[in-house]
Formats: C-alpha cells, sequence, structure tokens
C-alpha cells in the first residue's frame, strides 16, 4: 500500500495543523508542496482532485480529503492508536469540534476578531492544561497552528497573552513541535 499524499504549504496555517498532527501520530506521508505564487492550487490538475483549490489535501489511496479539520479527524480516526485527540464520545468531540475551528474564520475586522478568539482560549487555558480538559486532542493541535503562525508575525502579542502565547498550554513543549522546525514543516 502506497503512503498517503498530503498537499501542503508551510506558510498555510491548516497545512502546518495537519503536518504537527503528523508528526504526532508517527505518520509517514508524502509531501507536495503546493506554491501560492505560481497559483498551483489552480491548475485543471489540482482543481480536478479539490474542487475548493486549497491546502493542504489528503490524498489517501482513492479518498481525497480537502479541508484541514477533515484531515485531521479522518487521520486520527483511522490511524492514531487511540481517541485521545479526537475523543469518540459526544459531548467532548463536539467540543473538540468547536474549539479546533474557533480560531480558523477571520471576518473583515481580523484585529477584533484575533483579539476575542485570544480570550477566549486564555479563559479556557485558566483552568486545565489544555482547550477541552486534562488531555490534548486536535483542537489544541489545529489551533496551536493558527497560534505559532500568527505569534511569528506579531511577537509584541506574547506579553497580553500568555497562556495563548506558552502554545495552547503546554503543547509547545511536545515533540512534534520541536521536529517542525522554524517553518512549521521539515
Amino acid at each position: 500500500m502506497s503512503k498517503p499524499i498530503l498537499y501542503m504549504n508551510p506558510l498555510s496555517a491548516p497545512s502546518r495543523a495537519v503536518m504537527y498532527l503528523v508528526k504526532y501520530l508517527g505518520l509517514e506521508l508524502e509531501c507536495i508542496e503546493i506554491s501560492f505564487d505560481t497559483r498551483e492550487t489552480l491548475t485543471p490538475e489540482f482543481r480536478k482532485l479539490n474542487p475548493q483549490h486549497t491546502v493542504p489535501t489528503l490524498v489517501d489511496g482513492h479518498d481525497v480529503i480537502y479541508d484541514s479539520h477533515a484531515i485531521c479527524g479522518y487521520l486520527v480516526d483511522k490511524y492514531a492508536t487511540n481517541d485521545e485527540l479526537y475523543p469518540k464520545g459526544l459531548v467532548q468531540r463536539t467540543l473538540v469540534q468547536i474549539l479546533y475551528g474557533g480560531l480558523e474564520s477571520v471576518p473583515k475586522d481580523v484585529v477584533r476578531c484575533l483579539h476575542e478568539s485570544w480570550m477566549i482560549l486564555e479563559d479556557i487555558l485558566k483552568d486545565s492544561p489544555y482547550l477541552c480538559g486534562e488531555n490534548m486532542t486536535i483542537a489544541d493541535i489545529c489551533c496551536l497552528a493558527t497560534i505559532t503562525a500568527v505569534l511569528r508575525m506579531l511577537p509584541l502579542l506574547r506579553r497580553r497573552i500568555p497562556n495563548c502565547s506558552t502554545g495552547c498550554g503546554e503543547c509547545v513543549q511536545c515533540r512534534f513541535i520541536t521536529m517542525m522546525g522554524p517553518n512549521g514543516c521539515k
């Protein structure tokens, strides 16, 4: 059986989220970096693969998945040894789904949206080491990808959001973050 193929760009927070998860799970994928500069997502071949022409896009055998949150859920359900990252329990899984998409949609007022998102995460992380309780889930990994991308560009925010800037509680210390390198992908 061939390795799954991940079309990605390391500058994309959604791509980084999937790459963090792949490293954490110890999976081997074939990574194909898609250039935004040359508009590779708009080629007829890529649009046939992914009509939304976005990255990341995962091809696993005959299955094609092209939303970072869906890819993360798919990878955990298919390849993880337990359901800790994406719990099977209805309430816990719903909480993960709410939180791992929380920082992805940015309306016109970006500054206001980021501030509100950070404050929500700060409140959640005051009482637990991870977004959904005592165990890391894909909500932490997906939010961490966005947090690290933003903090890389806006280092002054670190003082105003101490819980988030340490990386969704304890996540920055996780071995997979170190393995990813400064650009989020090795």
